[in-house]
């Protein structure tokens, strides 16, 4: 057996980078800091997101620098040669299956949550 998810709750740290294909398919990538349980907490721990269809839609019209939202995935990770070194490089990334709205305007609504539902 094995397993792969992450769950983390934090500040959106960038706005939200939208690309849409020919194909349909939409992707939405952004950063995420999230604050370390430590008595020393100077520095944010940061991610890098990466939502796909409905929930990267959502993503785009609703998040904005500074968000507070919850997101649950799987770490992945991105490889590619770099251009000038020609040197081998790879990036961890969570692959983002589910997103909550945690923060808003109105902070006495419910959460609005995005991915693996039915209600978008």
């Amino acid at each position: 057996m094995s397993l792969n998810v992450v769950s983390l709750v934090g500040r959106v740290g960038t706005e939200p980078d939208v690309r849409y294909f020919e194909s349909g398919s939409v992707v939405c990538k952004l950063t995420l800091a999230v604050d370390r349980r430590s008595r020393n907490n100077d520095q944010p721990d940061w991610f890098n997101l990466e939502l796909w269809g409905k929930t990267a839609e959502v993503a785009a019209q609703y998040v904005r620098k500074g968000s507070l939202i919850g997101v649950t995935g799987a770490l992945k990770f991105d490889h590619w040669k770099d251009r000038t070194t020609g040197m081998d490089r790879s990036q961890p990334v969570i692959r983002v299956d589910r997103m909550d709205l945690l923060g808003s305007k109105r902070d006495s609504e419910q959460p609005v949550a995005a991915g693996g539902f039915d209600e978008f």
